[in-house]
């Protein structure tokens, strides 16, 4: 199996719980580092790992993948530049800030052969599973078609 060489755009609040650990469990993925301003984390936390000074030093790093997880007015530039620098792109919820966003990084990501995908954690809790299962029913579907003129 092929591992793939990941690094985190950021080492904040989420470190302990969500990408980092699952990162440096899971079969398949290496957790080469973070882009880290001030405090460097990551290192005491992961053995293997580098703290990046700069947006520059990670894009030009061996990264094959790029986690955005960052705060979402960043996402988009974030994860163009991270495009453009032949990087994949798994970017957190929300994915931008608006539709143009999004299908541009969509465009880019399919003219550069790469993967962009979303993070999604809370698809399987229980609120969303009752409107997962709410808005499939037929009636559902047909008003909001309806009041949307979809």
């Amino acid at each position: 199996m092929k591992i793939i060489k990941t690094a985190l755009m950021a080492y904040g609040d989420s470190r302990k719980f969500f990408h980092a650990p699952f990162l440096s469990i899971c079969d398949g993925f290496e957790l080469i580092g973070a882009y880290e301003r001030s405090s460097k984390n990551i290192q005491k936390d992961f053995e293997n790992t580098v703290s990046f000074d700069s947006l520059e030093e990670l894009l030009s790093s061996d990264a094959e993948l790029i986690v955005i997880n960052t705060p979402v007015h960043t996402h988009f530039e974030l994860s163009k530049k991270a495009l453009e620098a032949g990087k994949h792109v798994l970017v957190e919820k929300s994915f931008t800030s608006n539709l143009a966003e999004a299908i541009e990084l969509d465009a880019l990501a399919k003219k550069l052969d790469l993967k962009l995908c979303v993070y999604q954690n809370r698809r399987y809790d229980s609120d969303f599973k009752t409107v997962q299962k709410n808005t499939s029913r037929k009636y559902f579907r047909r008003n909001c078609r309806r009041r949307n003129k979809i």
